[in-house]
């Protein structure tokens, strides 16, 4: 990035992504969510075009890019009203963490399919009493002979049906300190003792939602990425990119509620002209405009301190980014169905379902609540509060 402008690749692939997500679009999407199938079809599809592991290293089927390239991929297909929520989950955190800390047996092993789409892997830290605790997480893992045996419960885990493996955070007990420290776990979804159930939501997405009950799982000795006793710093090196993809996420739905606001203020028609020349719809989709541009920009100065290898700067930005990033989308869907008037809350329209896909970008992957605690605390040195 120079003078706050995209690199002209960067530029390039937003185009090529909208282009190809283009011809399949809102309706496409809406229609595979509402009866129960996937979508697969585009899935397989940006995989082979080299989209959807464009953040993969070259030497494993990848494009060798950065997390800055996989959020604009995630963005101009969300821009393009097809949100796909598990490349916030497969390839920007999983392939991300078993990138910088996988042995080369698991980087040869996983990522090569997480690339092409044609092996997903699924992500597992949020916990039923843990809430956004991660200090608190109880899913254990032990040691049997040079395995492990895993035992927890994590909820609201997207996409474990469409699967074929799931990161799991887990924790093993310092016998010196007694504190906890998170290890992280690749586990089959066809493991024994391990059964996901789906969570009924509201959310119009072909995505699913899950419980995931781990009973004994056994594994073997290379199910673990990164080191033992790696901690925080390995977990963080996957959930900062979350936050930034959560975020491009966030503002492409955004750009999509305005671009179909615009054109409706601009062909409905009431007193005589097009709605749009009112302030009282102008204005307000005018405000919707500067907040999700300053929200990209904030996004992309994540993605390039994360990209550039400062974790301490990318936290702080990418925190901040999947903050106003999410505050902008549920503003600008807001307003986009405030400009259609009956006409939003109609499936037609297809607006009304966006006010439940993007109040999620409020909630997760981190709440705004936490996101506040966050920069109270380390942006303005303030006590800690929780």
């Amino acid at each position: 990035m120079t003078n706050y402008t995209e690199s002209q690749e960067r530029q390039a692939l937003r185009r090529e992504v909208a282009k190809l997500a283009g011809t399949y679009g809102r309706e496409w999407f809406t229609e595979k969510a509402r009866s129960g199938e996937k979508t697969t079809e585009l899935w397989l599809e940006i995989g082979r075009n080299g989209y959807l592991g464009i953040n993969i290293p070259e030497e494993y089927g990848g494009g060798g890019g950065g997390i800055g390239d996989i959020a604009a991929v995630c963005e101009e297909l969300a821009a393009q009203g097809c949100p796909l929520l598990l490349m916030v989950v497969s390839p920007a955190i999983c392939g991300t963490i078993i990138s910088r800390f996988g042995t080369q047996e698991q980087k040869t092993r996983w990522l090569p399919g997480i690339a092409d789409g044609t092996s997903t892997m699924a992500f597992a830290i949020t916990e039923p009493d843990a809430g956004t605790n991660t200090h608190n997480i109880s899913t254990t893992a032990r040691r049997d002979g040079d395995g492990w045996v895993l035992n927890g419960r994590k909820i609201y885990i997207s996409g474990v049906d469409e699967s074929d493996h799931v990161l799991v955070v887990a924790r093993t007990e310092d016998a010196r300190t007694g504190q906890v420290k998170p290890v992280l776990f690749v586990v089959p979804t066809d493991a024994e003792g391990l059964e996901y159930r789906p969570i009924a939501m509201e959310i119009v997405s072909p995505e699913l939602q899950f419980q995931l009950f781990i009973d004994d799982v056994r594994l073997p000795p290379d199910a673990l990425v990164g080191d033992e006793d790696g901690g925080l710093v390995q977990l963080f090196a996957g959930l900062n990119p979350e936050r930034i993809m959560a975020a491009s996420f966030s503002t492409g739905l955004a750009r999509f509620a305005l671009d179909r606001a615009a054109s409706y203020a601009q062909e409905r028609t009431v007193f005589g002209g097009p709605i749009g020349t009112h302030q009282a719809i102008a204005h307000p989709l005018a405000q919707s405009k500067i907040e999700v541009e300053l929200a990209r920009l904030m996004t992309q100065k994540a993605a390039a301190l994360y990209d550039a290898g400062d974790d301490a700067g990318a936290g702080e930005a990418a925190n901040m980014a999947k903050y106003a990033a999410a505050e902008a989308a549920c503003d600008a869907v807001d307003r986009a169905v405030q400009t259609h008037g009956g006409n939003g809350i109609t499936q037609e329209y297809g607006m009304a379902g966006l006010l439940v896909a993007t109040r999620a970008g409020r909630i997760a992957p981190v709440s705004r609540e936490m996101i506040l605690n966050y920069v109270a605390l380390h942006s303005l040195g303030l006590p800690k509060s929780y």
